[in-house]
């Protein structure tokens, strides 16, 4: 029998909605938009675009971590923006400086609006634990 291997934050909005952050299905793990949120779940930075991709990066990591992945095991990535045309530039720069020289599949979606009042980016991802570290 095949057993799920999930993580969570254990913060309210999983229960509430009923998913978990990533789960594992062989090779890949399919990670839930993170956004800027702290430990205990609270929205952190409501329309402050940077400081809030800053912490989604954050977040990542966290996800990384879990699973003892690198950011050079993302495969693809779909950022969700509000106001794509104003964040569209700091977008661009936080995913350099977040991958470096790697290159995961990306789209971006702009949209009008997101979970969280003044939520302005999310960001889900597909990490391949084949790939070197």
């Amino acid at each position: 029998m095949t057993t799920i291997d999930s993580f969570s934050y254990d913060v309210p909005a999983e229960s509430d909605f009923g998913y978990s952050q990533a789960i594992k299905s062989g090779e890949l793990i399919h990670v839930s938009g993170q956004l800027s949120f702290d430990e205990a779940g609270e929205f952190l930075y409501a329309g402050d675009f940077a400081a809030q991709l800053k912490q989604t990066y954050v977040n990542m990591d966290k996800v990384l971590d879990h699973y003892g992945a690198t950011r050079n095991q993302i495969v693809s990535q779909t950022l969700y923006l509000v106001n794509l045309q104003q964040n569209a530039a700091a977008t661009m720069e936080g995913n350099l400086r977040y991958f470096g020289d790697h290159r995961p599949a990306s789209t971006v979606v702009g949209i009008t609006e997101l979970t969280m009042p003044g939520q302005l980016i999310e960001i889900s991802f597909i990490i391949d634990t084949k790939l070197p570290a």
